[in-house]
């Protein structure tokens, strides 16, 4: 299934006929290399330049356990175990908010490669952001130029993320490839960059305290996806939806930045990050429920299909009944909940980043209201907000980001 890449996706972007970049993927090895339609991921240094790139190191990482191993870590929910992450991201920010409040200060770092190089990796980035996340893109040039070229850094290594099980080579993924992915992003955190695109993020979390964790945790959701086709309840669920989604809200906010005069906690405000993530990835699930079912997989708290009286059979089986309308209403009732404790951490960001986020979460929502139109029918028809609702998201989104937070009444009231 398509994965939400938190305020970074179009909610309609497809990943089919998309750009490859693994090379002997049958291997296991992800290198990248171009594909068609991948003009724009050309890795290699331009011709004349005599910077060469690292090579990537081929040692397979250990494979961190997700499975707890006490009684102790079992008692643990998915929900305590996420926000331990939560608590460390925003200590981190705390602390570069006190060391430098300017965020837009690029420090000296030390990358292979020049800075025209360097900028050139960060167009690049940019031509990708604008090619598959149109409305995001749009959105990220209110930014300021620093935190603008780091969105695309980071929505790039999610996007080639997401493209390793999702992809058009996603069936000779194995878990292998991802130890090696892993093993890369390491060496992008000690500014040791295979690729250009690695060298935009490498510069990125050199400029920024962004927590390596919520990466891995990304990649831990790619092997999730090689491993696990039903979760036995929202507990499992949840910790899904943050590994391939919630994730890139706890990336993101570093860059985005948190107001000056916000009173909120960083806490508080990678929580409604989070919940951003966790609302998208729901959204995705509900929508995508035929197209997961022909694949073999139901994306639904197993526990909760049987108290609705329901099982797989009848998800494959295709038919919109009183049960399964009843279910999708509880279902879309929960998505709508984390959309709105995530509205009340957008107000609490940097005015510049404000816009972007609140279109996906605008758009985003709207396809919850789509599938209640189709009069819950998610197997055979396709939610979607088409080009005119999204056009006229946009200036609602973009004055929802100029009002005054005290005065901001709810999106859904818009």
């Amino acid at each position: 299934m398509s994965v939400a890449l938190l305020w970074v996706v179009s909610p309609n972007s497809q990943l089919s006929n998309c750009f490859g970049f693994v090379d002997s993927v049958r291997d296991g090895n992800p290198l990248s290399v171009c594909r068609e339609r991948s003009s724009m991921f050309n890795c290699r240094p331009k011709k004349g330049r005599k910077q060469k790139w690292n090579a990537c190191s081929i040692h397979v990482p250990e494979i961190s356990s997700m499975v707890a191993s006490t009684a102790d870590e079992i008692a643990v929910s998915s929900e305590e175990k996420v926000y331990n992450v939560v608590l460390k991201q925003a200590a981190l920010v705390r602390e570069q908010l006190r060391s430098s409040p300017d965020l837009d200060v690029n420090p000296d770092i030390a990358l292979p490669g020049n800075l025209g190089l360097l900028s050139d990796a960060y167009d690049r980035c940019g031509e990708v952001c604008a090619e598959y996340a149109k409305t995001f893109y749009l959105g990220t040039l209110l930014m300021t130029p620093e935190r603008r070229k780091a969105i695309w850094a980071i929505y790039v290594w999610c996007r080639r993320t997401d493209e390793l099980v999702d992809g058009p080579n996603a069936s000779h993924i194995t878990p292998t490839a991802l130890d090696r992915w892993e093993s890369r992003l390491e060496d992008v955190f000690r500014g040791r960059p295979f690729d250009m695109l690695d060298a935009a993020l490498s510069d990125t979390v050199a400029n920024y305290r962004v927590d390596i964790q919520p990466f891995r945790d990304m990649i831990e959701g790619m092997r999730m996806d090689l491993r696990k086709s039903r979760y036995k309840n929202f507990d499992e669920l949840y910790l899904y939806c943050y590994n391939v989604a919630g994730t890139v809200g706890l990336m993101s906010v570093p860059v985005m930045g948190i107001a000056p005069e916000s009173k909120a906690s960083p806490v508080s405000v990678f929580d409604a990050a989070l919940a951003l993530g966790i609302a998208n990835q729901l959204t995705n699930i509900l929508r995508d429920v035929g197209e997961d079912a022909r694949r073999g997989r139901v994306y639904l708290p197993q526990d909760e299909l049987a108290q609705a009286g329901l099982s797989d059979d009848d998800i494959f089986a295709g038919k919109v009944t009183d049960k399964w309308r009843r279910f999708l209403k509880s279902q879309i009732k929960r998505a709508r909940m984390f959309f709105d404790k995530a509205e009340k951490g957008v107000t609490e960001l940097n005015a510049a980043s404000r816009w972007p986020v609140y279109a996906s979460l605008l758009l985003y929502r709207q396809i919850l209201d789509e599938i209640e139109a189709n009069d819950y029918n998610n197997f055979t028809k396709r939610a979607y907000v088409n080009k005119a609702k999204k056009i006229a998201a946009l200036p609602i989104a973009y004055a929802r980001s100029l009002i005054p937070r005290s005065k901001k009444p709810p999106l859904t009231t818009l």
